[in-house]
């Protein structure tokens, strides 16, 4: 046996390291419920689902949550195609995509605030920045992806941009519109957990319908949240697009706060977030950079390392709850195991579940349940193990069983989850990342993560403190990004699917 083959880890290796990080995390992790009532809470808020009062819902947040959804995910895929053309031969570009893509729009959102106050800009930029950085990496796959057989037959001579037009971009055009399509309705959701932190999009509605009690309210708009998310096919269509777009810019709020732009930015970049230390001081002296040096120091020991042990804790905990999770619930989406009626009502309820953000389910969570981590770990579980679960689900009803396949749980066991099993941990890895994205933003909500002092810092109106530490989530989230590649090419599961829209067969080359 070769050597190689000796070191290369299996499917079964992989899983019982994951659940051993995760088990050990369990033991210091603050998983306490504090409320004295949560199923008292948790049946008004049911009541509110139930009894909900459309007529309290302020109509413009919802129009604000279309406009910033429209123009951000407009603004960052034109912006991503532009980036996918020169993606594969420009380091430079791919390294500035990993960065936006890394830092997740409720942190650029805090920081375009300082610039733009309360306004469409900052909610526009917030979601179009990290989606210009994801759809760069995702189109520019698609074109690698591409038939060259276009190519071939284009006249000698012909140039580099009359050759992607021509030749590669028809070939990809569809697929594209449907990845885009998805980043729409993931803009939806970053569009409203935005309200979260102030501007009036349907999570700042939500968030104050909730804090006073008033549970109809808040039921309503999340029924109208799923209500888009569902109908989106239906109103985002080729004729209807411009008109979406137009009367998305027509329909941005005002701002709130600082109009005067120049001296805002210029004060933000040339004084905000540049390090106190180096604010006017010379860069030559070497007692500049001993300040900067003892400035540094209590940032990386008291925020950055405590703060990425948590975040990395928070998200271990609750990759491997999704992966239990989505175990359990993938067969209820599928025909085999649900049968004709239960297979639509079981991806019903994914598709719901999948379609609430993360946030909003921690913020509920947590609401019912009290400050620590388990908010966090349930709403993370619950929102990737219902995409997880919903696109098992539809690799089961591909599968060819033979005539004479057990039933039940043996057919489950036996021949459904070993076909699955590689599919099911590409998925888990791709989500890792994402995951942990998510998990450091909980900090807002009061968990421990690197979010928890990046709020406190901006709080304080220490920019360049929380500069730093967005820029360390993004360097963490980068180095589980190039991990979780590594261990799929290790694996050799790095060419089976991973995006979350259009086909999605057994085998295929859909990875990103």
């Amino acid at each position: 046996m070769r050597a190689g083959l000796l070191t290369r880890p299996g499917y079964a290796a992989v899983s019982r390291w994951f659940l051993a990080a995760a088990l050990a995390g369990l033991l210091v992790a603050d998983l306490q419920v504090t409320t004295l009532h949560p199923f008292a809470d948790l049946a008004r808020l049911l009541g509110g689902l139930i009894r909900p009062d459309f007529f309290a819902v302020e109509v413009w947040s919802v129009v604000h949550t279309v406009a910033f959804a429209m123009l951000g995910v407009g603004l960052g895929a034109g912006t991503g195609l532009l980036l996918a053309i020169p993606f594969a031969r420009s380091r430079t570009v791919r390294l500035g995509c990993s960065v936006l893509r890394a830092v997740h729009e409720l942190f650029w959102a805090l920081l375009l605030m300082q610039v733009f106050g309360l306004s469409a800009t900052t909610g526009v930029l917030a979601i179009a920045l990290p989606y210009a950085g994801i759809c760069a990496k995702v189109y520019a796959e698609l074109i690698e992806e591409a038939d060259l057989a276009a190519l071939r037959v284009l006249p000698a001579g012909t140039g580099a941009v009359s050759a992607f037009l021509y030749a590669r971009l028809p070939e990809v055009a569809g697929r594209m519109r449907d990845y885009t399509l998805y980043r729409l309705e993931c803009g939806l959701r970053s569009s409203l957990v935005l309200g979260f932190i102030g501007l009036p999009t349907m999570g700042f509605a939500f968030e104050s319908a909730f804090r006073q009690g008033r549970y109809a309210e808040a039921g309503a708009l999340l029924l109208i949240f799923y209500a888009l998310i569902g109908s989106r096919r239906l109103w985002v269509r080729a004729r209807t697009l411009p008109f979406l777009l137009v009367g998305a810019v027509l329909a941005l709020p005002p701002t709130v706060g600082s109009t005067a732009l120049g001296p805002s930015l210029a004060r933000f970049l040339g004084h905000d977030i540049v390090p106190a230390p180096l604010r006017g001081a010379s860069l030559a002296e070497p007692d500049t950079w001993a300040r900067l040096g003892s400035w540094l120091r209590p940032i990386l020991t008291e925020q950055i390392l405590p703060g990425t042990a948590q975040t990395l804790i928070l998200a271990q905990i609750a990759l491997v709850a999704t992966a239990l999770g989505a175990l359990v619930l993938f067969p209820w989406t599928a025909k085999r195991f649900a049968g004709p009626i239960g297979q639509p009502l079981g991806r019903v309820l994914l598709v719901v579940v999948r379609s609430t953000p993360e946030y909003m389910l921690a913020y509920v969570a947590l609401q019912l349940l009290g400050p620590s981590m388990l908010p966090a770990i349930l709403a993370l579980a619950l929102h990737n193990a219902g995409i997880v679960a919903y696109l098992m689900g539809r690799h089961a009803d591909a599968i060819p069983y033979r005539a004479d396949a057990p039933r039940g749980l043996d057919l489950y066991a036996y021949e459904t989850l070993p076909r699955l099993y590689g599919q099911f941990l590409a998925y888990l890895l791709y989500r890792w990342e994402l995951i942990l994205r998510e998990s450091a933003i909980f900090g807002i909500l009061g968990v421990t993560t690197l979010g928890f002092y990046v709020d406190a810092a901006i709080s304080e109106l220490r920019l360049d403190v929380a500069v730093v530490l967005i820029a360390a989530t993004a360097l963490v989230t980068v180095a589980v990004d190039a991990f979780s590649r590594a261990l799929r090419r290790s694996l050799r599961i790095d060419t089976l699917p991973t995006r979350l829209s259009g086909p999605q067969p057994i085998t295929g080359g859909e990875g990103g």
